[in-house]
């Protein structure tokens, strides 16, 4: 999301001593663990209060289900990797179709 790398955590932390000084960074570092720390559980408080009001029918939903790429992998491809079984209890996994040890398709006139 924001790509810190070493060096730019370097500058940052550089330019944090310079602007606040030796004798308040700790002070400004204590600040920020503690907002942190509240914010994480308010948000912790935030989803058990959304999962309790939702009742029992919801006991097994997983907010995480809600982020566009897990969604589309549990409701769409699931059902092209899985095969129901005769009795259609039994679900099967098989290979993918493009497994790791074939190339992909070569269409000449495509490019």
């Amino acid at each position: 999301m924001f790509d810190l790398s070493i060096t730019k955590l370097l500058v940052l932390a550089v330019l944090a001593l310079v602007i606040f000084g030796p004798e308040q960074l700790p002070k400004m570092a204590q600040q920020l663990g503690r907002s942190l720390r509240d914010l994480r559980r308010l948000a912790d408080k935030a989803k058990t209060d959304l999962q309790d009001g939702l009742g029992p029918e919801f006991a097994d939903f997983d907010l995480a289900d809600l982020h566009p790429r897990t969604f589309v992998r549990k409701h769409l491809l699931d059902d092209l990797d899985g095969v129901d079984g005769v009795d259609g209890a039994a679900t099967q996994a098989r290979a993918h179709p493009m497994d790791s040890a074939s190339r992909p398709p070569f269409d000449p006139e495509a490019t």
